[in-house]
């Protein structure tokens, strides 16, 4: 099961924010992250793996991207 993050429309740090909140505390085992920038998709990413985290896939979603996260 996944939990999804619609973060677009978000300036950073609130995209990491968010994924590292759900990151915390989500039981999950898979976290998607909506984004709508590329500076928003190298954070998000670059925060997820310091967490321990594997970022399985960056795909193009419309104007932005999917960011598929595997917790460890």
């Amino acid at each position: 099961m996944s939990t999804t993050i619609d973060a677009r429309g978000l300036s950073c740090p609130q995209p990491v924010l968010l994924t590292l909140d759900e990151i915390k505390k989500g039981s999950e085992s898979e976290i998607v992250v909506l984004v709508d920038t590329d500076t928003s998709k190298e954070n998000v990413s670059r925060a997820a793996q310091s967490q321990g985290c594997t970022v399985t896939g960056v795909e193009p979603d419309g104007d932005g991207y999917r960011i598929l996260i595997a917790k460890a």
